[in-house]
């Protein structure tokens, strides 16, 4: 009686030990060579399988140390951030922490701020407090994360200066206390910097040192 592929299937399963009291037809069977060669003994398929997962892991483990140490760097330099800011002195210093560390720390070479509220009379003429329209900032007000992409779908005109019209990517972070009272942006000539896709998690740690840092100037 021949037997189909299930049913041997069956037998092998119901039988775990088969194979232990038959160790010599492990070097009797043979298979074809899944990487184009010879057949092989169904020992050394499993021995190849076995290799061939193995240098899966091994990737795996090389993508997650490499990972871990990006992670390193930037909390590193999240918490160089954090202790300048914290040893500024007034707004004036302030503004100048943000934009100066995260374009030479973070690399970004092009970085914006905007604020609203009620800002003392003596910085209430710097750039970061010019008027910024009521759809900007309810859109702002309602960002649960940071916005990564190609072109937010909102009229930043000449924040960036003359160079605004070559940038490609943007990462704009809302400032918040209980509410939205700014927007910290960010953006790249390379489109690739700021994506949708991207993990916002720092960016995010980054907006909230900004707030904590600029909301006795907006009360």
């Amino acid at each position: 009686m021949e037997l189909d592929d299930n049913q041997v299937a069956q037998f092998l399963r119901a039988d775990p030990q088969f194979f232990e009291r038959n160790l010599k037809l492990l070097d009797e069977i043979v298979l074809p060579d899944q990487h184009g060669g010879a057949a092989i003994s169904l020992m050394e398929r499993q021995q190849t399988a076995l290799r061939d997962k193995l240098r899966v892991i091994e990737h795996k483990l090389a993508e997650l140390v490499k990972f871990g140490e990006t992670n390193d760097v930037i909390s590193e330099r999240v918490h160089r951030l954090s202790v300048a800011l914290m040893v500024a002195g007034n707004f004036n210093d302030l503004a100048d922490v943000i934009s100066n560390n995260l374009r030479d720390d973070f690399q970004v070479p092009h970085v914006a701020m905007r604020l609203w509220g009620n800002p003392p009379s003596d910085i209430s003429s710097r750039p970061e407090f010019a008027a910024v329209e009521f759809d900007l900032r309810a859109w702002v007000d309602g960002l649960a994360i940071p916005y990564c992409g190609h072109k937010p779908a909102l009229d930043i005109g000449t924040w960036f200066g003359e160079t605004n019209s070559t940038l490609k990517s943007f990462a704009l972070i809302a400032l918040r206390s209980e509410r939205s009272f700014g927007v910290l942006a960010l953006a790249s000539e390379d489109a690739q910097r700021f994506y949708p896709e991207m993990g916002t998690m720092f960016l995010k740690r980054i907006g909230e040192l900004v707030s904590s840092a600029l909301k006795r100037y907006v009360a």
